[in-house]
Order: structure tokens, then C-alpha cells, then sequence
């Protein structure tokens, strides 16, 4: 499996941080209460693995938004939430008065929202560190088991998963979610230029 020195490591999760604390701060704005996010945890990890981490043996489904990037290097990133917390999440963000059904039907649109603001500021952030333009598709919003969104079945690829495990803290709910992004070998590459020259600049 593909690893980073600890040096390149820990620039990446600087990198990322930066951005997670950007997102923080537009949600923040939204449900109109503080919003905190954890630092991430960084991983990579085959496909089968990052779906089994998210319960696809149990069948367990999952919420989440898919954007295709392309530019510095090209990625499919997603933003994933076990079902039951994006509801919650919903919630925070539309206030209490609603249904359980009239926040099923909002999920998709109030999602694609959060995954809009949390993928392009974690993307807007390496591109910035690594002086490259990135342009982001719209968010499409997905549900299924983690097989399901990841297509971790049936399809030969040979690269990894570059996955952020973030913990949100909204307005005493303390909700887990990830960021993952699909990277093949070219990709992977041009990641890790990116991260030498960010850390040669920052090295002088």
C-alpha cells in the first residue's frame, strides 16, 4: 500500500487541517452555531478495505456527495456519513420543526450542500499549497452501502484511497463523518510532488 514519509505525512494533514477548519467555519455560518472539526486522520486504503471500515459487511448504508475534480492531478472525492447521522446533521441545519419525512426529502439538497463546502475547501486548500488550479463538478448526491459508492465491486483499479476520518462537533452532537478520494497511481504521484514542494517552501 502506498505510504508517505512522516515529514509528508504530517504536511498533508496541515494541508487538509487548513481546509477542514474553513468548512468548519461556512457551517458554522449556516446552523448558526459553533461548528469544530477535528483535525483528520489520514489513511490509505484500498477500496474493499475503506467499505469494510464503513460497515459494508453489515450492510450498513450510507449518505454521501461525490465530486469529480480535475486539474492538479484528478480524483473522485466523496463526503460519507452513516444515514443516521446525515439526518441529524439535516436537522441541525433546517432547525427542529420538521418531520422525520419532510427531512428525508430535504436530505439530498441540504448534503449536497455540506459536501460542496467540505470537499472544496479540503480541495481548495491542496490546491492552494500546491500553487495548481483544481475545478470541482456539482456535488452528486449518493446513498447505498460503502460497496456501493465506492464500486468496490467488480471493477479492476489498481490505485488507493486516500481517506479523512473528521469528528464534527455541531451544537452538542458530536457526528463522525469521511473524505475520501480516489487516487490511481498517476495521481498518487503527483500528490506527492505537490506535498515536496510545499514543504520545500516552507523549508525556504
Amino acid at each position: 500500500m502506498f505510504q508517505l514519509t512522516e515529514l509528508q505525512h504530517d504536511a498533508l494533514v496541515e494541508i487538509f487541517n487548513l481546509g477542514v477548519g474553513r468548512a468548519a467555519a461556512a457551517m458554522s455560518r449556516i446552523v448558526d452555531e459553533e461548528v469544530t472539526m477535528s483535525v483528520p486522520m489520514i489513511s490509505f486504503q484500498s477500496r474493499a478495505e475503506v467499505a469494510k471500515t464503513l460497515g459494508s459487511d453489515e450492510g450498513r448504508r450510507i449518505s454521501a456527495v461525490a465530486q469529480h475534480f480535475e486539474g492538479a492531478f484528478n480524483t473522485e472525492a466523496f463526503l460519507m456519513f452513516p444515514e443516521e447521522k446525515s439526518l441529524e446533521i439535516v436537522r441541525l441545519m433546517v432547525g427542529q420543526s420538521f418531520s422525520l419525512e419532510e427531512l428525508s426529502e430535504m436530505e439530498q439538497e441540504a448534503m449536497s450542500e455540506i459536501g460542496n463546502i467540505i470537499l472544496n475547501s479540503c480541495m481548495g486548500s491542496f490546491a492552494n499549497a500546491a500553487g495548481k488550479e483544481l475545478r470541482g463538478s456539482l456535488p452528486t448526491y449518493l446513498a447505498g452501502t460503502g460497496d456501493d459508492i465506492l464500486g468496490t465491486t467488480g471493477k479492476e483499479w489498481d490505485g488507493v484511497v486516500l481517506t479523512l476520518k473528521i469528528d464534527f462537533n455541531i451544537e452538542r452532537h458530536h457526528i463522525y463523518g469521511y473524505v475520501a478520494f480516489l487516487l490511481d497511481m498517476p495521481a498518487l504521484h503527483d500528490l506527492q510532488h505537490y506535498i515536496d514542494d510545499y514543504l520545500a517552501k516552507l523549508m525556504g
